[in-house]
């Protein structure tokens, strides 16, 4: 008997969820943002929460999902009315990369590291920061990015040419910190990476928030 109404609870709310959330919207999980990433588990927890719980009912998992969808809904409703109220909840995109220039005080303020940022820049396959104009955080964590002009040409097969072998760059500095192992896989010594930062006229290691080498090419810097 405990084991055919843990189903009939399971199914109800499960068909309860579908419902609601067909009525909210088809909003692709790509394209969730992190208040309707917490709603969506919220209303989850709801339904796994009472079907375990020997007191509480179908009724109340109804009740539970209902509640929290319609409030959902009255969320959804007022954004699309209200712009500030939209910036408020969903947030709003920040360029961190501004005409090939990280800005590090919306880095910070969106809590994301060189690390994470070249991990988003790789995944839309983009292996060098110099390659890069202009680079936007999205609402729900991706990175959109429009390349330089001279990083956006024709292909090699276009223009019936041989490319040539195409070596991925290295990040020898990053948040001030050389990175000597890469050094060493670059094929180049501490030695010459400071006699090159002195050539740029760069003194201090801190002062510098990225460096990227790419054999063959010049020492790529950006500054705090």
């Amino acid at each position: 008997m405990l084991y055919l109404s843990i189903f009939l609870e399971l199914l109800g709310g499960y068909l309860l969820l579908f419902v609601v959330v067909k009525l909210l919207g088809k909003t692709q999980i790509s394209q969730i943002s992190p208040f309707d990433f917490i709603s969506a588990l919220v209303m989850g927890e709801l339904v796994g929460s009472a079907i375990y719980d020997p007191e509480a009912g179908f009724g109340m998992i109804v009740t539970g999902v209902l509640i929290w969808g319609a409030l959902i809904y009255l969320t959804e409703l007022v954004t699309q009315k209200s712009r500030k109220l939209r910036f408020t909840l969903e947030g709003r995109p920040a360029v961190i990369i501004n005409k090939g220039k990280l800005d590090w005080k919306e880095m910070k303020r969106n809590h994301l590291d060189l690390d994470q940022l070249q991990q988003l820049l790789r995944s839309k396959d983009i292996f060098a920061l110099k390659d890069v104009e202009y680079a936007i955080l999205e609402n729900n964590g991706a990175v959109s990015v429009l390349r330089k002009s001279e990083a956006d040409q024709a292909t090699c097969g276009d223009l019936n040419i041989q490319g040539k072998e195409r070596i991925l760059p290295y990040t020898v500095i990053s948040d001030g910190v050389v990175l000597k192992d890469n050094l060493q896989n670059a094929g180049v010594s501490q030695e010459w990476l400071q006699h090159q930062l002195k050539t740029k006229g760069y003194d201090r290691l801190e002062e510098i928030s990225y460096a990227e080498y790419e054999p063959g090419d010049d020492l790529y810097i950006q500054t705090y």
